[in-house]
């Protein structure tokens, strides 16, 4: 199998699941708001569901974006975290602009995010708002 591969310098992105350090990217998911729920449980049945871009500093795991989609028209970006020493170094933005580079996701239709507070980050790799965005609806179960 062919898996995405990205380097730049010391730091690789790859879609291969062997380089995925799922104890490291627990530790730093469980630290955010998004996944108040989260369980080693619950990671890993959401990994092996999704198309997950790992990016690594010399084979550590330092950050990550997941990816649900039906590969034929929606993929929803999620998860995207980088950890807080690497920040604000072009890594974040390199890591999604390769998400969006996979031959997987390029030929989809709409690629969707939800986020609180990272909106300029987001419109600065050419996200936008909905267009329609009453037309956008969710069913909340929790």
């Amino acid at each position: 199998m062919n898996y995405f591969l990205r380097e730049q310098d010391r730091f690789l992105i790859t879609t291969n699941p062997k380089f995925l350090d799922c104890e490291a990217v627990f530790g730093f998911l469980a630290q955010t708001s998004w996944w108040s729920d989260l369980t080693p449980d619950s990671l890993d049945r959401a990994v092996r569901n999704s198309l997950c871009f790992s990016l690594l500093e010399e084979n550590r795991q330092i950050g990550i974006a997941r990816v649900i989609t039906d590969y034929v028209t929606y993929a929803y970006l999620c998860d995207v975290y980088i950890i807080e020493l690497r920040r604000r170094q072009g890594l974040g933005s390199w890591l999604v602009r390769s998400v969006l580079e996979h031959p997987d996701v390029k030929s989809l239709k709409r690629v969707a995010l939800l986020t609180h507070d990272a909106q300029p980050f987001y419109l600065g790799l050419d996200f936008q708002f909905a267009t329609y965005p009453n037309n956008y609806m969710e069913h909340l179960t929790k």
